[in-house]
């Protein structure tokens, strides 16, 4: 499933070029328990096949225990698709979602 143009930041990783996108709207699983989470969808901009849905370690700007936000960055995002590359990841092949998570700085998957 493609995510939606509106909001998303492109990047290119490699000679490839992708676009990532983090919800603005927390959902309330990411506000109300302390435990919220930042998520990041990234998807090839041209002919994009399988999705990578990362559930990182920041913590939601939104989330009732966030005392300091830790932005993701153009190079957090960069560094994890070629992280992601590493485990398999096939951006221009049709399939399932590709879920990562981050532990420890280093993307795992689920």
């Amino acid at each position: 499933m493609a995510i939606p143009k509106k909001g998303t930041r492109k990047i290119d990783v490699d000679g490839l070029k992708f676009r990532w996108l983090i919800r603005k709207k927390a959902t309330y699983t990411q506000s109300v328990y302390g435990i919220g989470k930042l998520h990041v969808a990234i998807e090839l901009e041209e002919n994009p096949g399988t999705n990578l849905f990362i559930r990182t370690d920041r913590k939601h700007p939104n989330d009732i225990e966030t005392e300091m936000v830790n932005p993701i960055t153009p190079y957090d995002i960069s560094n994890w698709i070629k992280q992601a590359f590493e485990l398999g990841w096939n951006p221009s092949k049709n399939g399932n979602t590709f879920r990562t998570k981050i532990m420890n700085n280093k993307i795992e998957v689920e």
